[in-house]
């Protein structure tokens, strides 16, 4: 496998909008792998995501749940990673990844970038107390990386997502705080 340089988390930029629109085009292919079944996005969608991005990066403090992952020496955008709150009572926040390029599947991105953004989560949102990450059983590339960086897969529901006249399962994977620390600070006494 060949790796990437070092990678790095960061906010979208005004100066990002046109590159980051042609990686998130309709035809890329990490469309028919994240989340499929809610539907497919048209060119009028992500029309419409880059202008709402624009006029929330006039904001002083832009309000996304997301971070761009870039390559640490050249900020070549590589994908994003993202949040959003199953259930914020509990402090039960879900979070998700997407390398734009196919090309750049299996180069160990996604495992670099993963630990990063749950270590900001746990870091700015010190009320957490769980993370999950849901995909689907036709994303065997997203189960295989939960599993890596070491989510345990908590539910799986039968047959509960349909993409192009099949049935898939939809999986589940979550770490508590304590547990995510255990194994930070196990990797890190190494």
């Amino acid at each position: 496998m060949i790796m990437v340089h070092a990678i790095k988390l960061r906010r979208l930029e005004f100066a990002d909008l046109t590159n980051y629109r042609t990686l998130i085009s309709p035809s890329r292919a990490f469309h028919r792998l994240n989340g499929p079944y809610m539907g497919m996005p048209t060119e009028a969608d992500q029309n419409k995501k880059i202008m709402d991005f624009g006029f929330e990066l006039t904001k002083p403090d832009p309000g996304f749940n997301f971070e761009l992952i870039v390559d640490a020496k050249s900020d070549q955008l590589l994908g994003e990673v993202s949040f959003y709150w199953k259930d914020q009572r509990t402090n039960w926040l879900e979070i998700g990844i997407v390398i734009f390029d196919h090309n750049n599947w299996g180069r160990g991105i996604g495992r670099a970038a993963l630990p990063l953004w749950i270590d900001k989560q746990l870091a700015q949102k010190p009320e957490l107390v769980r993370i999950g990450l849901s995909t689907w059983s036709g994303n065997k590339a997203m189960m295989a990386l939960a599993q890596k960086i070491g989510l345990r897969q908590e539910a799986c529901f039968r047959k509960a997502r349909l993409f192009e006249g099949h049935h898939y399962d939809s999986i589940s994977y979550g770490i508590l705080r304590e547990e995510w620390q255990a194994l930070r600070d196990k990797t890190e006494g190494h």
